[in-house]
């Protein structure tokens, strides 16, 4: 909510989905626990928006190339809405239950590709001038 005290944002979209953005974890722990998430808000008749939050805010979300190599449903999962940007940016920033830094986030990552890593950056680059 730090990120949305002064912006024109949707704050109640924004608090749903820092409550609900792992819903997908009930399911999967894996990398596709954003788009099972999403489906799981659709089934219950989740407004979009809300459906689009839990699916994008893996790291800075995933084109649908990115998400075909992964063998997830080919659909293009980067946040486009300032709400997207500050869920998924804010995700970014905790470990557990304590806020990490970009750089112990980005080194923590091994596994994550150049291409994603500098998304992440860029990602955070925007919405820290939110904070």
């Amino acid at each position: 909510m730090e990120f949305s005290r002064e912006f024109p944002v949707d704050r109640t979209l924004i608090a749903t989905g820092a409550m609900i953005h792992d819903i997908g974890r009930a399911t999967t722990h894996s990398i596709a626990h954003g788009q099972a998430g999403a489906e799981t808000c659709r089934n219950f008749g989740f407004p979009e928006k809300i459906c689009r939050l839990v699916e994008c805010h893996i790291g800075a979300g995933l084109t649908a190339d990115e998400c075909a190599m992964l063998n997830l449903i080919p659909r293009n999962c980067v946040p486009v809405t300032l709400e997207e940007k500050i869920v998924a940016h804010a995700d970014n920033m905790v470990r557990g239950t304590r806020e990490i830094s970009l750089e112990a986030r980005l080194l923590g990552s091994p596994h994550l590709s150049r291409k994603i890593k500098i998304r992440m950056y860029r990602l955070a680059r925007e919405v820290e001038l939110f904070r």
